[in-house]
């Protein structure tokens, strides 16, 4: 389950409006206030609801690994087809390290 600062870091990178997100997870929007602000936890199906909006606006959370928890971007096809290119593209395995 994400966190409000998660939820917070999410609306941005989506660039969706506290009113637009309430909206989409069929919550209230004080519940995003509130909860992105730290001030009060939403019943889990709220954060939840959330959470699933979120991804749906492409948001991808990233759970504690170790290094602590996240949140980014889905790729676009485009960026994902190029990406794959770029990884097949051959040549000398070399550090990626530019001096």
């Amino acid at each position: 389950m994400i966190t409000g600062s998660q939820c917070r870091a999410a609306r941005a990178l989506t660039d969706l409006s506290p009113e637009r997100l309430a909206i989409s997870a069929g919550v209230g929007v004080e519940t995003v206030l509130r909860f992105e602000r730290k001030l009060d936890k939403p019943a889990d199906d709220e954060v939840f609801a959330l959470q699933s909006a979120l991804e749906r606006a492409g948001a991808v959370f990233i759970p504690d690994n170790g290094a602590g928890i996240g949140v980014r971007l889905k790729f676009t096809g485009s960026e994902a087809k190029r990406i794959d290119i770029l990884e097949n593209e051959g040549g000398i395995v070399a550090p990626d390290r530019v001096p």
